[in-house]
């Protein structure tokens, strides 16, 4: 699903299925369209407010 937020503390890195990845850190705001993964990067949690896509979420 699509996700919509902006990153509060942390790094993460968003693959799309297309083999384009953008990072993203504190202060960043990110639109994200279906089709991806992600992983957090570093020792620190990822700590992002989104504001659409977590509802389904790892759901199967």
């Amino acid at each position: 699903s699509a996700h919509t937020g902006y990153c509060i503390s942390g790094r993460m890195v968003v693959a799309m299925d297309n083999g384009e990845q953008q990072e993203y850190g504190p202060g960043d705001f990110m639109i994200i369209p279906p089709g991806h993964d992600a992983w957090t990067v570093g020792d620190e949690p990822c700590v992002m407010l989104d504001w659409q896509g977590f509802a389904d979420y790892a759901k199967r």
